[in-house]
């Protein structure tokens, strides 16, 4: 597949996934053939979100928006993924932490906006409960033996994020401690995506298979912690096999109309940064991106997903959104204080 490369700006920050716009009244408000919601991923929530807009003319222009989170101004930080439900754009949180640890409660958030150019956010700080969910769904499958369980955790990776993390908030008193747990995988969520049964189907960057191969999670229970029902479950896990050798994690995951899934795989973590990931496992350092496209198995459960490849996205290590065009494939890579927004050449 042959690009071309729109080099953006927005707060001299970088973008992570990308959502299309459906509001009309915003994009005749933007003057826009088509927009983008992607996410900005240094600061709180209400910081970093923006607008990726395609000009009647065809020229593009970035827009940082301005958006509210009432009380929880600046409680929150490492916006990663976007999912859209009954007329909410929802904004997941990592989960995870710094490249070194440990796991960060600020990532720990859901939140959700009615698309605006001046969006009031509603958030919810859920102290680790999504966290604890996908980590019993995973030590279930892992006392079975099934295929898509990740290896037992790593003792310098448990002891740098989750280790860490419970040892910073006793000292503190903090109540989020009695969610993490010896044995617990971080959990770092890069892609995000609703299924037609309102479940939230959640791509994990990190933990990946024993075999490396990158893990899905289906979570029940999203919409209602803004109606205070607070229970989390997971309904599913799926992997995502026969797609080359890893370890290698979900980049980014957009619903598509006809009822698929696309996903982007690729590093588990960044290059050059410290990572404890990549300590532990050098052979991820050099893989590059993957576009695939996957359906759900029909029930619940976990299972084995083998996905179709779209698109060998390689050399590029940094995809983090993916989405369409009239019909042709769109990215979003995640670059140094600029965001890279990738087309598929030829398209008008």
């Amino acid at each position: 597949m042959f690009m071309r490369l729109v080099e953006l700006s927005a707060a001299g920050n970088e973008a992570s996934d990308l959502l299309p716009v459906h509001d009309e009244d915003l994009l005749a408000e933007l003057g826009a053939r088509r927009a983008y919601w992607t996410v900005l991923d240094e600061g709180p929530v209400e910081q970093c979100l923006a607008l990726l807009v395609e000009q009647p003319d065809g020229g593009w222009r970035a827009e940082h928006v301005k958006a509210t989170a009432g009380d929880h101004e600046g409680r929150t930080e490492d916006a990663e993924a976007l999912a859209r439900l009954d007329g909410w754009v929802y904004v997941l949180g990592s989960h995870f932490g710094s490249k070194a640890g440990p796991l960060q409660p600020k990532r720990a958030f859901v939140a959700r906006f009615r698309e605006s150019a001046t969006p009031q956010l509603q958030i919810i700080r859920h102290r680790f409960a999504l966290h604890r969910a996908v980590n019993d769904a995973l030590a279930a499958l892992a006392a079975i033996g099934h295929p898509a369980a990740p290896e037992p955790v790593r003792d310098v990776v448990h002891a740098g994020f989750v280790g860490e993390a419970v040892r910073r908030g006793t000292a503190k008193g903090k109540h989020w401690i009695s969610q993490l747990a010896p044995g617990d995988h971080p959990v770092n969520i890069e892609g995000a995506a609703f299924t037609a049964r309102g479940t939230l189907l959640a791509g994990l960057r990190w933990p990946v298979t024993a075999l490396g191969e990158p893990i899905l999670v289906e979570l029940t229970g999203v919409p209602g912690l803004f109606s205070g029902a607070e229970t989390l479950g997971v309904a599913g896990v799926y992997a995502l096999t026969g797609i080359g050798p890893g370890p290698l994690g979900v980049r980014a995951l957009a619903a598509r109309a006809d009822g698929a899934y696309d996903v982007v795989v690729g590093s588990i973590d960044a290059l050059d940064k410290g990572s404890i990931l990549l300590e532990q496992h050098p052979d991820a350092r050099d893989a590059t991106c993957r576009h695939l496209r996957f359906e759900l198995p029909g029930g619940t459960g976990p299972a084995l997903v083998a996905p179709a490849l779209i698109a060998d996205l390689a050399p590029l290590h940094h995809v983090e959104g993916v989405s369409e065009r009239d019909g042709a494939p769109v990215y979003v890579a995640d670059e140094d204080h600029r965001i890279a927004l990738w087309l598929q050449a030829g398209v008008p």
